[in-house]
């Protein structure tokens, strides 16, 4: 595993109208494609009867103007990306995932882990439930389903449903009448929507998606806001609201989300400009240059640069068309997939002091692989300096940390990790710099990867089997 891995991106359209709308949808989940580039699909509604199209790849592979082009007119529709840190990769994890009952249809798309998905689907399947996916999204969607038998609306059902289901969960779910966005009570996973010029309503899992498509932003969905669309206008439902401190997900700063969006009111690419600036008090060296591991440590090396008095410089090239598919042939093909996608500017680092700026260390061997690259290129010093504290925990929440076996941070000292990777000096931003970076209040963040401090029980069972690769795969690399 190279770099953490978020599970996935949720795109909804509701418009009083019927018009071409898995277009919009395309561009939309085009613009999320760095949430998740295992699968993706799109479910459009046209007067109640609902189309659906999903398949592993990416969303340009998958969506070809011929597939679109079958898609009829439709007035709502909900499309989704997906990295799964539960379940396997095959087809039938692929969603939003369509749900048939005698009430009518539902499509459903989930960003977020749910910590008690194991509970609920083993007391389902005593019920009968039948899965056909291992992913906990199936859970919900049964869940809801349950609830919408005995409710009177698709919103009273979800409602109802969000007492049952715990967890990160940012949901959009399309009914044959109406569309609704729901984002768990503690909003670890971002949601937002805007509306268009002509009155479409747009929601997404970040707002540069609402760019993308000609929607204006209007506001993120609140911590256990249910928000419903229909032709009524927009409604919120907040009976789950302020039932919890707020606890989003720092790396979403940090990491994750795509510098030009706004995350509950704080700009992501601010926020790393400002990560930066901490890193050049915390960790001051005499440099002669700053560069960033593209793409989330370059505004992180800005913002560094601008603190430290140390010239920026782009020290790295980053092939643009090298996919998480991308296949190396050969017995070296870590190396050579490290080479293809970055290569340092030799003019830039040869013979000079440099600060490197990237947003984590995971297992380690990506960097000690990416700075062999810089000493290879003539770098005399290399100073490492990281945007995030170590990782020492878990993730049950959405991200794909699953044990503390495969996090160096759990098994080496900050001297001893850079040794093993090969730097001259390391050194990760503290706790209270990386809760300070959105400019928020720091009570309005999730870090529990960092201490440990997690705001919800801990699952018991959650059969996850997402983390590829062992420690000791590095041959400079050995576990204690």
């Amino acid at each position: 595993m190279a770099k953490l891995r978020e599970e996935c991106g949720v795109f909804g359209v509701y418009s009083r109208d019927t018009y071409d709308i898995a277009g919009t949808v395309y561009y939309g989940l085009f613009s999320l494609q760095h949430r998740g580039q295992e699968s993706c699909g799109i479910v459009v509604n046209n007067d109640g009867l609902f189309q659906t199209y999903k398949d592993l790849g990416l969303v340009n592979d998958v969506f070809s103007q011929d597939v679109l082009n079958r898609f009829d007119a439709g007035s709502m529709a909900v499309g989704h990306v997906r990295y799964g840190t539960t379940g396997a990769t095959d087809r039938n994890n692929v969603q939003p995932i369509v749900v048939n009952h005698v009430k009518g249809s539902m499509a459903l798309a989930h960003n977020g882990n749910l910590t008690n998905a194991f509970e609920l689907r083993s007391a389902l399947e005593l019920k009968g439930s039948i899965f056909h996916t291992t992913s906990d999204t199936e859970v919900i969607s049964y869940i809801i389903t349950e609830e919408r038998l005995v409710s009177s609306s698709i919103e009273k059902a979800v409602s109802r449903a969000m007492d049952r289901i715990q967890g990160a969960y940012s949901l959009i779910i399309m009914s044959p009448k109406k569309l609704i966005a729901a984002r768990d009570e503690f909003g670890f996973r971002p949601l937002c929507y805007g509306v268009t010029e002509d009155g479409r309503y747009i929601v997404a899992s970040e707002s540069c998606a609402l760019d993308t498509v000609g929607a204006a932003f209007v506001r993120d969905v609140e911590p256990g806001e249910i928000l419903v669309f229909d032709e009524h206008g927009v409604r919120s439902i907040t009976d789950h609201c302020h039932q919890q401190k707020k606890q989003t997900c720092v790396f979403e700063f940090v990491y994750f989300a795509r510098p030009d969006s706004v995350i509950d009111g704080s700009s992501v690419h601010e926020a790393r400009k400002r990560a930066g600036m901490f890193l050049a008090k915390e960790h001051p060296v005499e440099a002669d240059v700053v560069i960033g591991v593209p793409d989330s440590g370059t505004d992180a090396a800005i913002g560094y640069a601008l603190e430290s008095g140390i010239p920026y410089e782009n020290g790295f090239i980053k092939n643009k068309y090298i996919g998480r598919t991308f296949i190396a042939p050969g017995q070296k093909s870590r190396e050579n997939q490290v080479k293809i996608k970055l290569n340092p500017i030799s003019s830039i680092v040869k013979g000079k002091r440099v600060v490197v700026i990237d947003d984590s260390i995971v297992r380690g061997t990506t960097s000690q692989r990416t700075m062999r690259l810089l000493r290879d290129a003539g770098a005399r010093e290399i100073h490492l300096r990281i945007s995030a504290p170590p990782f020492m925990n878990p993730c049950y929440y959405g991200t794909d940390i699953d044990s503390r076996d495969n996090l160096i941070a759990c098994h080496h000292s900050v001297e001893e990790i850079r040794d093993l990777i090969g730097v001259d000096s390391l050194g990760y931003l503290s706790l209270e710099g990386v809760k300070a970076i959105a400019g928020t209040a720091p009570e309005g963040f999730c870090t529990a990867c960092f201490n440990g401090d997690y705001p919800t029980d801990i699952p018991k069972d959650t059969r996850k089997s997402r983390f590829e690769g062992k420690l000791s795969e590095s041959p400079k690399y050995r576990k204690p």
